[in-house]
């Protein structure tokens, strides 16, 4: 098997067993835009199992009071949801507090693996915004394979490290321009660092190190361990902005959340209190007027619901494709336990 058949691909929708849309939506497309769109669905639903399953619909919500059951479950759902989202924002708080000597602690070990990556790099200080930060090292492996590349002279492992080397630099060409002006908060910046498949050119490294470790000489070797040192530090650091970008998603839908709760609560309380669908009567095209009614207050009421999902589905998705950190591989794949280069 070929390490072009053998290697996956480096961009991560093209990792992703899933279709163009629905990875968008999953990932890429506005928070709320996303939970605008459940709403709907929901208020469609709603509406059309109304007029569909049921023609007496209104009958039965004038006769007994469903409705009533309904709000009265989600006036109780709402309350329990913002205690929950105040727990949750405790939780992300609480990765925040500690004794002096915690805290020291995290600025030691900040500050000495922005030492080492400014070292690695070759970089006089190192970046403070998280995008530049990354983009250093991405160029910085650019850069090293460059030099892996001249130093090469041995004719057996020049078509090895050649394919390997045109991988990484057009992959780290790509990904610099992604990261060019992408501020953090946004999603931008964690799904350029995605995009760069630093796990599959450390094993591919390692690969070329034990096959024809013999045949280069010391200045390709030695570029070889300083492109493997950058590539290893790359993991811990998208790891690290990753793991910020989630607090600062949990801490901005705990805030969302608990503005969503005001109206969705508001409603689900006029509508136990006062809506009578007694009162709508007639239909249009068809659609009972009370069952449009009860449906939208009911759709408001999801309000909060629909943004937990559109928020936690990014969350897990991302989490779920970056659960190991390394060279590991935690989906199926053709591989075979050899690499032949072409």
């Amino acid at each position: 098997m070929s390490d072009r058949e053998d290697r996956p691909s480096d961009r991560m929708r093209e990792r992703v067993p899933r279709s163009s849309r629905w990875f968008w939506v999953v990932l890429d497309a506005d928070r709320r835009a996303v939970a605008g769109g459940v709403l709907a669905v929901v208020f469609v639903v709603l509406v059309a199992a109304g007029t569909l399953l049921d023609p007496a619909a209104f009958q039965q919500l004038t006769d007994g009071d469903p409705h009533e059951t309904l709000f009265n479950a989600l006036v109780g759902s709402t309350i329990t949801g913002v205690t929950l989202v105040l727990t949750l924002s405790q939780l992300v708080l609480s990765q925040e507090l500690g004794a002096v000597g915690d805290q020291r602690e995290r600025m030691e070990g900040a500050m000495q693996f922005r030492q080492d990556t400014a070292d690695a790099a070759d970089m006089d200080v190192a970046p403070t915004e998280p995008s530049a930060f990354l983009r250093g090292l991405v160029e910085a492996t650019r850069e090293e394979a460059e030099r892996l590349d001249d130093a090469v002279d041995a004719e057996a492992a020049e078509d090895a490290v050649a394919a390997f080397v045109d991988n990484l630099t057009g992959n780290a060409d790509a990904v610099t321009e992604q990261l060019e002006g992408a501020q953090f908060g946004d999603f931008d910046v964690v799904w350029a660092a995605l995009n760069y498949n630093y796990s599959w050119k450390i094993y591919a490294a390692e690969r070329i190190r034990s096959e024809y470790g013999d045949d280069l000489s010391e200045d390709a070797h030695d570029a070889l361990e300083d492109l493997l040192d950058t590539l290893r530090l790359f993991g811990p650091a998208r790891e690290h902005f990753k793991t910020l970008y989630f607090q600062w998603e949990l801490s901005d839908l705990s805030r969302t959340l608990l503005y969503a709760a005001v109206p969705a609560l508001a409603v689900s309380a006029a509508a136990l209190l006062f809506l009578e669908p007694s009162a709508y009567p007639g239909a249009t095209l068809g659609v009972n007027h009370a069952v449009v009614a009860v449906s939208a207050a009911a759709t408001v009421a999801a309000l909060p619901f629909a943004l937990l999902l559109a928020y936690v589905l990014r969350i897990v998705t991302v989490t779920k494709r970056t659960l190991s950190i390394g060279p590991f591989i935690l989906r199926e794949t053709d591989r075979s336990g050899s690499v032949e280069w072409d």
